[in-house]
């Protein structure tokens, strides 16, 4: 069936008596001017005070206009604010009204700083995700990094921080730098070192060596101890070494006798 080339005829309408009403009403429509095409605004909004978020921002700016998009700047770790957002109107016009009405304006002991942004200086990625529902993190880096591991998933985490270690000296070689350093190497070696094994009880009484472990101190070794006071002689041809033994108990307790003899003579004499 072949197309006709002619040009498309009048609009019908479906009933032939509504015909005339119909075209009517098309060149009515035709006739009205269209609508102008809004373009929207963006505001800057500084100082903003605490407990101020996305919900409370928007109701309190849809008073001025309809607002199409709104972005609250916000930490990426905490989730808390950082004090500044976006806001979009749907007209230019609008937002310069907002940000001539609401610059300076004190709200909350603070002056909230609100500025127009040009067309041109808006970036295209300026709201992105602000139309997604913000929700706090549960488990910021700081938790994860501090939590208790496991044997297996600290031997898994040394082993990771070695190899990257290993490639930043592998970096610097390659560079012509010849530099050392301890790193994460030497904090395990030197942990593995620490671990030495128990002295016995019957080595105690043994002179030890400067690099064996300190022996633990009883109460009958450190009366030995006091007992043997040695006095070395300051002159370096001598090396005689004089035991100073304590004192004879004998000599105390005659004394004490003699005193107490004198005592009673004093006494007798006084009668």
């Amino acid at each position: 069936m072949a197309e006709s080339s002619s040009a498309p005829g009048d609009l019908l309408s479906l009933d032939p008596r509504l015909q005339q009403d119909f075209r009517r009403r098309v060149q009515r429509m035709k006739r009205q001017p269209k609508a102008e095409q809004l373009t929207p605004g963006v505001i800057y909004l500084g100082h903003i005070p605490k407990g101020l978020y996305e919900p409370q921002l928007r109701s309190y700016f849809s008073q001025f206009g309809s607002v199409s998009r709104l972005r609250l700047s916000r930490s990426k770790k905490t989730g808390n604010s950082k004090g500044y957002a976006f806001v979009e109107f749907e007209c230019d016009e609008v937002a310069k009204i907002v940000a001539d009405t609401m610059n300076n304006y004190l709200f909350n002991e603070r002056l909230l700083k609100c500025q127009f942004v040009p067309p041109e200086k808006v970036h295209e990625q300026l709201f992105k995700g602000s139309e997604t529902t913000f929700k706090k993190p549960k488990y910021p880096a700081v938790q994860r990094y501090n939590k208790k591991r496991s044997p297996e998933e600290q031997k898994k985490m040394n082993k990771r921080l070695l190899e990257k270690e290993r490639r930043i000296r592998k970096r610097i070689a390659a560079k012509g730098i010849e530099y050392d350093f301890p790193g994460f190497a030497a904090q395990i070696s030197g942990k593995r070192k620490r671990k030495t094994r128990a002295v016995p009880a019957k080595d105690l009484d043994e002179s030890v060596n400067s690099q064996d472990p300190t022996p633990v101190c009883t109460p009958s070794m450190i009366e030995r101890r006091k007992s043997l006071q040695m006095v070395k002689d300051d002159d370096e041809e001598d090396s005689e070494v004089i035991l100073k033994l304590p004192g004879n108990k004998t000599d105390s307790v005659k004394k004490d006798r003699r005193k107490s003899n004198r005592r009673n003579r004093m006494c007798r004499q006084s009668k």
